[in-house]
């Protein structure tokens, strides 16, 4: 059975390393916000001169290169690629309800 100070350092190890995925967190949400800035600013273009909100082009190009980022952070691509996706299908919902504020 492990000594107290054993459990003790490995409840203060396991809280700082819990700070730094708190503190990773709020750098992705932070993030998050600041790409969702970005592609509010494309729908609205988007919308001013009639374009459809979606790209599949633009998106398949960001699928490879996000999977090859993945790949070089030793990250699950295929789990880049589900997140990216997510993202992507809530980009393409607000350039659509912008779409649809501007009438077209």
């Amino acid at each position: 059975m492990p000594e107290n100070s054993d459990v003790a350092a490995a409840l203060q190890q396991l809280h700082s390393i819990r700070q730094s995925i708190d503190n990773i967190d709020a750098a992705v949400i932070h993030m998050l916000a600041e790409r969702f800035k970005f592609t509010q600013q494309v729908g609205a273009l988007k919308a001013e001169h009639g374009l459809p909100p979606a790209d599949p082009e633009r998106e398949r190009e960001q699928i490879l290169r996000l999977r090859a980022l993945a790949e070089e952070s030793h990250l699950d691509p295929a789990f880049a690629e589900k997140f990216l996706t997510f993202i992507v299908a809530e980009v393409i919902h607000h350039h659509e309800r912008i779409a649809g504020e501007n009438g077209r």
